[in-house]
């Protein structure tokens, strides 16, 4: 609400009716900067090989090279257990040194994503780019709900 001090002799001072917009105007050019600066912060750039949805199923090669996080966060290649500072020099006598072999990533429902993150990058900082993860397939099947105990 706005005064008028136009008439000083009057001694009654008249209320403005017009709405004072520059605090509205003040919060939206800062509102604005402020997501102009944040959204090229939240994109986010992984290389993941996704599947196109009406691709037919891609051929599984003769000898997968299967990377498993654990949910104790300990990591196997194929069946055997590795240390991760040790993954590079058994990913490459695994595949002998073929980097552009697939590496399939498996993880327990429990790890965290953070930590699954941290994994890739450990196959990205050891040359391994094309990593396809694996999950359980969708069988159209209801989920078994069992029975409550008499």
């Amino acid at each position: 609400m706005g005064v008028s001090l136009k008439d000083q002799q009057d001694g009654d001072l008249s209320e403005v009716a017009d709405i004072n917009v520059t605090p509205f105007i003040d919060v939206i050019l800062v509102l604005l900067i402020i997501f102009m600066v944040a959204a090229p912060l939240s994109t986010v750039d992984v290389a993941v090989d996704l599947p196109v949805s009406n691709a037919s199923a891609q051929p599984r090669p003769d000898r997968p090279v299967f990377l498993t996080v654990k949910k104790d966060l300990s990591l196997a290649l194929g069946e055997n257990g590795v240390p991760r500072d040790q993954l590079q020099p058994a990913i490459d006598r695994l595949t002998g040194k073929d980097r552009d072999q697939r590496v399939f990533l498996r993880a327990d429902g429990g790890v965290a994503y953070r930590e699954l993150m941290g994994v890739m990058n450990l196959l990205r900082s050891a040359g391994y780019l094309k990593i396809a993860l694996v999950g359980l397939e969708d069988t159209g099947a209801a989920p078994r709900v069992p029975a409550p105990a008499p």
